[in-house]
């Protein structure tokens, strides 16, 4: 799981909310293009064609605010030609019609943000690296140490399905990553891979 791309389709007035879903999916080690945060660096939307041309999965996000969008629809219509597959990612069960109609999703839930993100986390890493009979796919994530001076890799693996994930979550635990050089801790939540904290460990010596 390296490398992969990720193309997320949505509506502007979504842009928030989509940023917050894929707050902490954007830091595993696939690309992750959010249209409009393309765009906004100077993209225009018709250029898009290349990153969705050679992406490994699109996400459309389908919400009452984006219903009937012509680019959403062209998007998706583009991706299913290309035999990309594609994900919905929708505000209720009206809005997953047409061409994705039959197609399981991932229904947005927004009083739960964490269990949206567990779920699209959860798609995502079936579509991107699908379950062998006997074994759990490695994801991580891997991040400089924040420690002053220190600035050392620290990668955290993920080596739990998702089942058990949840459950972690559930019980309030948390999973944890240490640098190699300084000791320090770091603590995520199992759902969303959210940073939760961090545990300073050896002081360096002036």
């Amino acid at each position: 799981m390296t490398g992969e791309q990720v193309f997320v389709s949505h509506a502007p007035s979504d842009l928030e909310l989509v940023q917050e879903l894929f707050s902490t999916v954007k830091n595993f080690p696939f690309g992750v293009h959010i249209v409009l945060e393309e765009v906004g660096s100077g993209r225009s939307r018709k250029r898009l064609e290349g990153r969705l041309a050679n992406s490994d999965i699109v996400v459309a996000v389908l919400t009452n605010r984006s219903a009937g969008s012509r680019w959403i629809n062209q998007e998706i219509g583009y991706a299913l030609a290309k035999g990309i597959p594609v994900l919905p990612l929708y505000e209720t069960e009206d809005l997953r019609g047409g061409f994705v109609s039959d197609v399981e999703g991932v229904k947005i839930d927004r009083e739960n943000p964490s269990f949206t993100i567990f779920n699209l986390l959860c798609r995502l890493r079936g579509e991107l690296a699908p379950l062998g009979a006997m074994s759990v796919p490695n994801w991580y994530i891997r991040f400089p140490c924040t420690i002053p001076d220190c600035g050392h890799p620290v990668t955290l693996d993920i080596t739990q399905g998702q089942t058990k994930l949840w459950k972690l979550h559930q019980h309030g635990q948390q999973l944890t990553a240490t640098c190699d050089i300084c000791e320090s801790k770091y603590y995520f939540d199992p759902a969303t891979i959210g940073f939760r904290g961090r545990e300073d460990g050896i002081q360096r010596s002036e």
